[in-house]
């Protein structure tokens, strides 16, 4: 008698036909499993051959996505800088590549990819891999097929595509900025410090493996600041007018090359040794290029972001744990500031714990070469840390490691910055706050001039911590400040909220305005939750949003409907 061992191949699905299955060849057996409500459907291959260990099987599968597939965005031409030409782009993180191409959709596994990707000829298409040349489609003389190359190991979550009218700019020996020609000249102006921050990195962290660093300038419904896609960093264009944050979002991109590209948090639920250490070195970047007391002010920023998420998911909400459980929750609903914050707050506490920011660069560029290409959890990082750090255990085994890690809200511990920056935005803050009727007349437009980019920022941060200013103080401050005029979109947003609360109705427009003509879910959500909340113009809010919900991005519509209280 013989036996046929059966093997089989589980691959993530979302939203896929799958027409085809073939292995080497081979036509085989396939089916779907059960459909879960956000992770989609396996599919699940059987191979009619045995497998022994290394050795290689071609798996074919054809297949079509769907029009609702979540990685994907299809803007039509008026959605568009140049009105003239359709645009696709894709944003795969955390768990949307199975709704792109059926894949084991998890960071904890690593590929390399090849990929030939055919379209129109007017229209370009760029990948997250190099760019490997080009060729008439011989299938149609109309088209062209470009074709990329990523040999270094990554995770499902960094595949990325966009076709587009797109035209490039060289900013420096192994960048390019591409985007619409709208914003190219533009966007290749503010990004001509790309060069030397990828230098300091790698002063910071140790080679850039990737080859390539483009960058890529996005529609508006783009839903993130940026997107570390390997060789192509995502942009939005709302960074094109955002001064001193435009810089943060590109060290943080450029940084996430070695924390989170290179070396990955295994599972979303330690997502944090992702963000928390990319910005750690976006920070220290900051520190090379600029100075500590600029790192300190980013670090007081900071902890205001990681207060506001706090208080949004509430204190005892076991979402703001450093390392979470999200076992049937979406990752997409648990997303907020507390890996990136909560995570920075730990290796700064570290950090002044174990010597100095040297001395603890040090490990954090260890730590990445020895777990460089692989996947990490929170225990194996902290397992270094001590091996690391062997002379200084007794310092290591007094923190409160449960208060960092698993226990909800704001940490055990809070770190006390270098306020220097800080102090004016402080002082001018409590002004504002204390001010009665008849002190209004002693601001002038003096007060914000002394103040830079981040000052500003830091300066209405402040104002939405507190109660919400009387309408006539909001008034008075337009009238001194021309804050509606500022066109730094860090700055406008939270201007913006600060009117909206104090049921300034002439803001609500302008609010709505900006919560819609770019989809960036750091703006967009909050802009959208003020109007809501400003009883008078709830219905106002939700009318809004679903004229139009078409125009944005699918997870950022997903998560504004929820927070309008719109079913469905």
């Amino acid at each position: 008698c013989f036996y046929i061992v059966i093997i089989a191949l589980t691959l993530d699905s979302k939203d896929l036909k799958i027409f085809k299955v073939s292995a080497n060849g081979q036509v085989v057996q396939f089916a779907l499993g059960t459909k879960h409500k956000f992770k989609g459907s396996p599919l699940e291959i059987t191979l009619p051959f045995e497998l022994s260990r290394g050795q290689h099987v071609i798996v074919e599968i054809e297949y079509e996505t769907s029009p609702s597939a979540t990685a994907l965005q299809w803007l039509t031409p008026k959605q568009t800088a140049g009105k003239k030409h359709p645009y696709l782009f894709s944003q795969c993180q955390a768990i949307h590549c199975r709704t792109m191409v059926p894949c084991q959709d998890t960071p904890s596994v690593k590929h390399t990819y090849y990929a030939q990707v055919s379209v129109p000829r007017e229209l370009v298409a760029l990948m997250s891999a190099l760019h490997d040349g080009q060729e008439p489609d011989p299938s149609d003389s109309n088209r062209v097929i470009y074709r990329f190359r990523q040999p270094v190991p990554m995770p499902s979550y960094l595949i990325a595509i966009v076709v587009g009218a797109l035209e490039s700019r060289e900013i420096g020996p192994r960048s390019r900025v591409w985007s619409e020609k709208e914003y190219v000249d533009e966007a290749a102006f503010e990004f001509s410090e790309t060069e030397t921050m990828l230098k300091t990195a790698e002063s910071l962290a140790g080679p850039y493996v990737w080859g390539q660093y483009d960058l890529l300038v996005l529609p508006p419904s783009f839903p993130c600041g940026g997107m570390e896609n390997p060789c192509l960093t995502f942009v939005t264009p709302t960074v094109l007018a955002g001064d001193r944050s435009l810089a943060g979002v590109i060290a943080h991109e450029i940084s996430h090359s070695w924390t989170g590209n290179l070396v990955t948090n295994r599972t979303w639920e330690h997502s944090w040794l992702n963000e928390g250490h990319t910005v750690y070195i976006e920070r220290m970047i900051a520190r090379c290029m600029e100075s500590e007391q600029l790192r300190q002010f980013e670090g007081i920023g900071g902890w205001k972001e990681l207060q506001e998420s706090v208080k949004e998911f509430g204190p005892n909400n076991v979402l703001t744990n450093l390392v979470t459980n999200l076992h049937e929750v979406d990752t997409d609903e648990a997303f907020s500031f507390v890996p990136y914050e909560k995570g920075f707050a730990l290796l700064y506490h570290l950090e002044e714990l174990m010597g100095g920011p040297e001395v603890f660069m040090g490990f954090v560029k260890s730590y990445i070469q020895l777990f460089a290409y692989g996947s990490v959890t929170t225990e194996e990082w902290k397992n270094y840390l001590f091996t690391y750090f062997k002379d200084k255990v007794d310092i290591l085994n007094k923190v409160d490691w449960n208060g960092w890690m698993h226990t909800p809200g704001m940490p055990p511990v809070k770190p006390q910055y270098d306020t220097t920056m800080a102090d004016a935005c402080t002082a001018l803050c409590q002004r504002w706050v204390k001010a009665k009727e008849e002190d209004l007349a002693s601001f002038t437009e003096a007060d914000v001039k002394k103040l830079n980019s981040p000052q500003l920022i830091e300066f209405v941060a402040l104002l939405l911590q507190e109660e919400p200013l009387p309408l006539s103080h909001v008034k008075k401050m337009q009238e001194v400040y021309q804050l509606n005029s500022v066109k730094n979109t860090e700055v406008r947003f939270r201007w913006l909220r600060i009117c909206v609360r104090a049921h300034w109705e002439e803001a609500v427009p302008l609010a709505l305005k900006m919560a819609t003509e770019q989809g960036r879910m750091k703006f967009t959500r909050p802009l959208f939750r003020e109007v809501y909340n400003f009883s008078k113009y709830s219905d106002e809010a939700v009318k809004t949003f679903k004229e139009h919900r078409a125009a944005l991005h699918p997870v950022t519509a997903m998560l504004v409907a929820k927070d309008l209280k719109i079913d469905g």
